[in-house]
């Protein structure tokens, strides 16, 4: 064997192994094998906290197209826009010429993420239904766009936090909660919704946590049968929603005898995102305060 010869299969092999490790393969929330030949150089996502924890990843200078409302972090608002989370333009998303599209599996329709399989596009679908998930959304998202440098150290800082949140509050005296998102229709959150899991990282209890449906509309009735230690609010923009100060009039509901109407803005609470640790944080401290309102001698 000649040695030209020789250098030849040497680069083939080195080549081969290059690209062995530069393929991709992540199994994302819908337990689909997602496999890229590379790390994906652009990047659409089709929710406001994709694109959110696609820059908490590293990953944000491939972001190419998003949809309305992605608006953290401020570069995140230059991005060019596809329609909304519920009604994606398929025709702008092709356009881009994606290598990945991020999708969200309870807000996008299923019709859509099967119409850009169709077109050839490769989805990764996401689903974070608890503060945990949103490390390990990180990490996926570090694996997907090759900036594991980043999203790891990031991911270890919001477990580290959680579980700090977790040694102090876990011991607490639990507080049942009502945590309202809208007034007209009355709008909470079921068990499974991502905020129940930091209510219950923070020693409380979701009223209506035995709700399916992730954002259900209940009664005002319901809400008194209930009978809340503290209701939590937090509406669609960043100020306390005057419609709060609604409950005052229901005196007998334990949360307003004692005055625990409380407001988280949205932004830190609402989005699956790393922020949604801020969020946690001050409702921690929120209930926190509920419990030291307790008349003496109630647990």
């Amino acid at each position: 064997m000649n040695k030209g010869f020789r250098a030849g299969v040497c680069l083939v092999l080195a080549l081969a192994a290059a690209n062995l490790r530069a393929e991709v393969q992540v199994v994302d929330d819908a337990g689909r094998n997602v496999r890229l030949a590379r790390p994906a150089q652009r990047i659409v996502t089709l929710a406001p906290h994709m694109a959110e924890t696609l820059y908490a990843a590293g990953a944000g200078e491939r972001l190419v197209g998003t949809v309305e409302f992605s608006d953290y972090p401020p570069e995140a608002q230059n991005v060019r826009r596809v329609g909304g989370y519920s009604r994606v333009d398929l025709e702008a998303v092709a356009a881009l010429k994606p290598d990945l599209v991020i999708g969200w599996q309870s807000g996008n329709a299923p019709a859509t993420l099967d119409a850009l399989r169709a077109l050839g596009l490769t989805v990764y679908v996401s689903q974070p239904d608890r503060i945990e998930d949103v490390a390990r959304e990180i990490e996926r998202f570090g694996q997907l766009a090759g900036t594991e440098k980043i999203a790891q150290p990031k991911a270890a800082e919001l477990r580290r936090r959680q579980a700090a949140l977790r040694r102090e509050y876990a011991g607490r005296p639990t507080v049942r909660v009502f945590y309202q998102i809208w007034k007209q229709p009355l709008a909470t959150i079921g068990g499974k919704q991502i905020i129940s899991s930091a209510i219950r990282l923070c020693g409380g209890e979701n009223v209506f946590a035995a709700l399916e449906t992730l954002a259900p509309t209940v009664s005002v009735e319901a809400v008194i049968a209930a009978n809340p230690e503290a209701i939590v609010a937090s509406g669609m923009g960043e100020e306390r929603p005057d419609w709060l100060d609604d409950w005052k009039r229901w005196t007998r509901v334990t949360a307003v005898a004692r005055g625990n109407l409380f407001f988280i803005p949205p932004a830190l609470i609402q989005r699956h995102t790393p922020r949604l640790l801020q969020g946690a944080e001050r409702l921690c401290e929120q209930l926190e305060t509920a419990r030291s309102r307790r008349p003496a001698g109630k647990p």
